[in-house]
């Protein structure tokens, strides 16, 4: 069996996808349209297509070697927000998955939550700076605080009296339907957007939740969620840094490029910003209301030249079973599983048995069978592969 296997795919072109990103990501020429992720796994919606293969894409391959590919890796980049969202634990995505199958709702259906069985837990990694992020509830004093920037306008005295009761009933609130919350929206709103609006009134000060809140009012007017996101944390990452998204996380990917690598699923309950379905209740249903800092996911030298972005070295991780490999320089590796390799930078080698393969920025490759690999070369080589 050959050790290297080219890969490709043909971004996906959601709306809220940067026009040329995944190609300016990748160095590859643009298809001058927007393209929000490229799919680099065996999941039945987008496997990705083998090159000079004895079999046709990754799901072929799957079927064939009777072992399920543990992750699936994308290419990510955004122009405006994605939707408020959370993904299920294997438990909850399991019942979903056969409730909807009973009730005989297409894969495809606009209306469904559960695509498969299987739980998506994801870390994403900055490829370059500026990559902006909600995930997580923050403290509700911090949200009561961002909040006193917008004044006593109405509605706002019964979201603090929920913020003071904890996270899980002011989130309720907000998206319950409530006439007054579209009201407590709109007036937030406008002074964000237009923080003096009387002659007479002293400026208010622009904040960086006040410029959140315009921005996700003009991509998405009226919208809850613009106030959700001021329940959030709100993070901007630097190149190489990287976040770690459990089960039950909110989270909303707001703009920049990143790789993503996540459980091979595509289990996604929304809340909000989206004009895909929505679906509250189920939302409300597998969310961690418990706040804290950022989840931010450090990757760990594990060997010269090789650092692990392993989502083990955090809380709720213990159990996933894939790492992504940031290989910089000359290495060794030994993959437990089959793999990804995908240059974002630089040139490299790679050598297994007697046979090498060349990857330089934009190529990718599929490793079918795990073993020792050796790597030369410098740049930026990163390897998706379980564990």
């Amino acid at each position: 069996m050959t050790a290297f296997l080219p890969l490709r795919n043909t971004p996906r072109d959601y709306a809220w996808g940067a026009v040329d990103g995944v190609s300016r990501a990748l160095g590859w020429n643009g298809s001058g349209a927007a393209e929000a992720e490229l799919w680099l796994g065996a999941h039945p919606l987008s496997p990705a297509v083998l090159e000079d293969a004895e079999w046709p894409d990754l799901a072929a391959w799957q079927d064939e070697a009777g072992v399920e590919l543990p992750f699936l890796l994308k290419v990510l980049s955004a122009r405006s927000a994605l939707s408020l969202q959370a993904h299920p634990t294997t438990a909850q995505a399991e019942a979903g998955f056969a409730r909807e199958e009973a009730a005989g709702l297409p894969l495809t259906a606009r209306e469904r939550n559960y695509k498969d069985p299987n739980a998506k837990p994801e870390l994403i990694v900055a490829t370059e700076d500026g990559f902006e992020a909600l995930c997580g509830f923050r403290d509700p004093a911090e949200t009561i605080a961002a909040l006193a920037v917008f004044g006593a306008v109405p509605g706002i005295e019964r979201l603090l009296e929920r913020l003071w009761e904890g996270v899980e009933p002011a989130f309720a609130w907000l998206l319950s339907g409530d006439p007054e919350v579209a009201t407590l929206v709109s007036s937030v709103v406008e002074r964000a957007v237009a923080p003096r609006a009387k002659r007479d009134e002293t400026p208010r000060p622009a904040t960086p939740d006040a410029e959140l809140v315009a921005r996700l009012a003009a991509q998405f007017p009226g919208d809850p969620g613009i106030l959700i996101a001021l329940m959030l944390n709100h993070v901007t990452l630097a190149e190489g840094e990287a976040l770690w998204l459990p089960a039950g996380n909110i989270h909303a990917y707001l703009r920049g490029t990143g790789l993503e690598l996540m459980g091979p699923s595509d289990n996604v309950l929304r809340g909000g910003l989206t004009p895909k379905h929505v679906d509250r209740a189920e939302l409300q249903a597998v969310l961690d209301f418990t706040p804290g800092p950022p989840p931010r996911l450090v990757p760990v030298p594990v060997a010269p030249g090789i650092a692990a972005y392993r989502p083990a070295s955090v809380p709720s991780g213990a159990d996933v079973g894939f790492e992504l490999l940031l290989v910089t320089a000359d290495a060794g590796l030994d993959l437990p599983t089959a793999a990804i390799a995908i240059a974002l930078e630089g040139a490299f080698d790679l050598t297994r048995d007697d046979e090498t393969a060349e990857i330089d920025r934009g190529g990718i490759l599929f490793l079918p069978e795990p073993g020792p690999l050796q790597v030369t070369g410098a740049g930026r080589l990163f390897v998706a592969t379980g564990r």
